[in-house]
């Protein structure tokens, strides 16, 4: 006879600890935060032993907890592989997928019918976050974050995940094909006294553009919005000159919605990395999407 926990209750512990909170995995699990609570409390009573201990505001896993969480996830992901084998082939499959707004609206979402094509089972359940609340809280599968900025020197500081790099980006000048056709421009020093449109979430990219196009920094005229898929709704209107990530607006510049006028003139940016929690339910899908995003990222348009 096996003596093994109370499986309900081992199932919302393994959640708790990936998640880094009892709040996060109620929110994974679609309990209240004292059902996770009860659940935790009865696998503690079985061990004989906290598995959580609280540290400033937060509950966390013990280190044991958290080692004995990480064996836990990995016997769920065989269980999850038998069940696969013994006939789900077809089961859906949902992911859950965290990234940055202009992200997920400019090169995600576009291109999620790829990944479907190949995975008809998946269901990827996308939620986006600004720069400006970029923390990673848990209730997620997978989260697209950024790497640390260029020329900083930093490592990813994401410790509790493993971090694939999948997409390079670059920045270019852009504008709605109305304001061109109103201002041309022949080469960049006719941007002297024009709008250019910034957002508060990337503070830097007009001045390291500038600099490239050989320009002065201060000859221009800045309107700043909160966020940068506020900021390029301002470009694609035409209220002036903007700064266009690439490949993530490579939809918009073959659209004809925006023109790149300078396409020669581009600064490198902090690419995207898929963060995949250490501890995570490795399953097939979520496998295949890391895999997907790669593959994709390595496209060119």
């Amino acid at each position: 006879m096996r003596r093994l926990p109370p499986l309900h209750a081992l199932r919302v512990f393994e959640v708790a600890a990936r998640a880094g909170s009892h709040a996060a995995a109620a929110a994974e699990l679609g309990l209240t935060h004292g059902a996770v609570s009860r659940q935790v409390a009865v696998l503690e009573a079985w061990f004989g032993q906290r598995l959580f201990v609280r540290v400033g505001r937060r509950v966390v896993p013990t280190p044991a907890a958290r080692a004995f969480a990480e064996a836990v996830s990995l016997t769920f992901d065989r269980l999850d592989a038998a069940a696969e084998i013994c006939g789900r082939p077809l089961a859906p499959r949902t992911l859950r997928v965290s990234t940055p707004t202009t992200f997920a609206m400019r090169w995600l979402i576009p291109r999620l019918a790829g990944f479907h094509a190949a995975r008809p089972e998946a269901e990827v359940v996308v939620t986006t976050t600004t720069t400006l609340h970029n923390a990673l809280r848990g209730g997620f599968d997978l989260a697209v974050r950024r790497e640390p900025r260029i020329g900083t020197g930093a490592h990813h500081p994401w410790g509790a995940y493993r971090a694939v790099p999948f997409l390079r980006e670059a920045n270019t000048l852009v504008a709605s094909p109305s304001l061109l056709t109103a201002r041309p421009l022949r080469t960049p020093h006719d941007l002297e006294g024009a709008t250019l449109l910034t957002s508060e979430t990337r503070p830097g990219d007009w001045s390291d553009w500038l600099a490239a196009a050989g320009l002065p920094p201060d000859t221009s005229i800045r309107r700043t919005f909160d966020h940068y898929f506020v900021a390029l709704q301002a470009t694609a209107d035409g209220l002036g000159y903007g700064l266009g990530p690439l490949p993530v607006l490579s939809g918009d510049l073959a659209s004809g919605r925006l023109v790149a006028p300078f396409p020669e003139i581009v600064v490198p940016r902090p690419g995207y990395v898929a963060l995949v929690p250490n501890d995570a339910d490795k399953t097939s899908t979520l496998t295949a999407f890391v895999d997907w995003l790669v593959a994709t990222g390595a496209q060119r348009d």
